[in-house]
């Protein structure tokens, strides 16, 4: 173990002049591994030299990635693979210091909101009209339309505090939600759109979340499909894994980094999606 003195040198050279000496040092801080990022943010935060400041937000958000990385790939091989927990991570990318238990409050006072107008003897279709009602009327919560690229709209934190998100985030806080209520909703990935399905007992419909909770039957699927030239498939109609919407999150942030001209993290979070998808190829 390094000591800190030993540390606190190594980051004055970080301004020296030689650009082999300076690779020399990061690499030797990097090597130290994501335990030391509270060390380095004392450094930043203690030391006025703008060059060695930026060196070391560099190693931080480095390293910060790199534990975004470690904590995703951990979160797949996890038998439950937590919904909640994975939107946390990928908001993590953008938002490091962003609390778990934070959001887990917030969408418990969500639940809380919603189930005091819930209830549980009536029949499916009109629990998700109660929903719908407290969702998207009383709580607010609805499409952004005018920013549907901005990569907020993928990060769940800043969705719960605007209220406005993209098809995916407004479907997964809906869906958090109603399983807590006990109803069997899930998320179902559809190309340009993701949608909610209820499904129980042979009964079964669907919910566009980005269009205010639209119910919609199998039948509308069908058209929309048609409509965009695809043939139907199986996974157009059933629940998804869980896994499979945080990789669906994934690639909207690759799409919004790309429409922002920010090349740089959209190839860091494709670097994301290759480790947690060995059929990811948008490298090509």
């Amino acid at each position: 173990m390094i000591k800190e003195t030993e540390l606190k040198a190594l980051v004055s050279l970080l301004e020296d002049e030689d650009d082999e000496v300076v690779s020399h040092v990061e690499t030797k801080l990097m090597e130290i591994g994501t335990g030391i990022i509270p060390f380095l943010e004392q450094e930043w935060e203690s030391n006025f030299n703008p060059l060695i400041q930026r060196r070391i937000e560099d190693m931080i958000h480095g390293l910060q990635f790199e534990l975004v990385q470690e904590r995703l790939l951990a979160w797949k091989e996890t038998p439950d693979n937590d919904l909640l927990e994975g939107l946390w991570l990928v908001a993590t990318y953008q938002y490091p210091d962003l609390d778990y238990s934070d959001l887990k409050i917030e969408i418990e006072q969500l639940y809380h909101e919603i189930w005091r107008e819930f209830k549980t003897d009536y029949a499916p279709l009109d629990q998700v009209r109660i929903v719908n009602n407290m969702l998207f009327n009383k709580l607010k919560f609805r499409a952004n339309t005018k920013n549907f690229h901005s990569p907020a709209n993928s990060m769940i934190n800043a969705v719960l505090e605007s209220k406005k998100g993209n098809p995916i985030t407004l479907c997964t806080i809906y869906m958090i939600i109603a399983q807590k209520l006990g109803m069997p909703i899930y998320g179902v990935n559809l190309p340009n759109l993701f949608i909610l399905t209820y499904q129980s007992d042979g009964m079964s419909f669907y919910i566009n979340a980005f269009n205010r909770g639209l119910i919609f039957s199998k039948e509308d699927i069908d058209h929309y499909l048609e409509h965009l030239n695809i043939p139907p498939q199986e996974l157009f109609y059933e629940p998804c894994t869980n896994e499979d919407i945080i990789l669906r999150c994934l690639r909207n942030l690759v799409v919004s980094f790309e429409k922002l001209g920010d090349y740089h993290k959209s190839d860091e979070i494709k670097l994301i999606l290759k480790k947690l998808d060995d059929q990811y190829t948008g490298f090509e």
